[in-house]
């Protein structure tokens, strides 16, 4: 099988030529280098397949499973009749997006974006937010001798946090956020991401600073920061 790649937008398109058999395994590998180079969302283009076994198919669910554990998203398009019906059998039409043409598998990359905005939106929603200052300090994941100790914690809710006084982070860094809600209690430790950063010339005010989000927090720590929000919600309130 031959592979050739090419690129529209962020979307890496992987056009398959000739047969997906056992000899399919540098498919694997191909899809491993982009997502090493940063390119999650992947098409593959079946027009000029001419066939698929099973050694072909446990490639193509390999490929699929390494781009969903790395958060991407894998769509097949421009199926021959004779291949989609392996893929019908093999039940991966169930399991992965499939379409007539290209330009609409790139279209539903979109579509995708656009829904998965929406409902970010709508979860944050959900969560009352806190205007407040916290001290808190940032160590990178794999950086243990960087800290970051003089930003504070300026708006706080179950979900996130904007984080003002530090710009040595950059999108999709990780981090590790250690901050304390009462004296009486324990410090929280909170796996973080970076999701969002200011811009200087447009929004001063918050510059320098980092818009967060809390990755993979617990459920018992999620509800400290809401018992902690709800809180001083009332406080505020209660004070005007």
């Amino acid at each position: 099988m031959e592979i050739r790649a090419r690129q529209k937008n962020n979307i890496i398109i992987l056009d398959l030529i000739g047969r997906i058999d056992v000899n399919a395994a540098h498919f694997v590998e191909c899809v491993g280098q982009c997502l090493h180079d940063g390119l999650t969302d992947i098409l593959c283009n079946f027009d000029e397949v001419d066939a698929i076994d099973y050694m072909g198919i446990s490639a193509l669910v390999l490929a699929y499973k390494e781009v969903t554990n790395s958060n991407g998203r894998m769509k097949f398009c421009q199926i021959p009749v004779h291949v989609k019906n392996v893929l019908s059998v093999a039940g991966l039409d169930r399991v992965i997006d499939m379409h007539p043409t290209e330009e609409i598998a790139l279209a539903a990359f979109n579509e995708d974006q656009i829904i998965e905005n929406i409902q970010k939106l709508q979860l944050r929603r959900r969560f009352k937010r806190l205007p407040i200052d916290i001290k808190i300090e940032l160590r990178p994941k794999h950086q243990k001798n960087q800290v970051c100790q003089k930003a504070e914690i300026v708006n706080l809710s179950g979900i996130g946090a904007y984080i003002f006084g530090c710009q040595q982070f950059n999108l999709g860094d990780e981090f590790v956020l250690t901050m304390q809600l009462s004296q009486k209690e324990t410090p929280l430790v909170l796996d973080v991401k970076v999701v969002w950063l200011p811009d200087k010339h447009i929004q001063p005010h918050l510059y320098p600073g980092v818009g967060v989000e809390f990755h993979k927090i617990s459920q018992s720590d999620q509800q400290k920061l809401l018992d902690f929000i709800e809180k001083n919600l009332s406080r505020i309130i209660s004070e005007k």
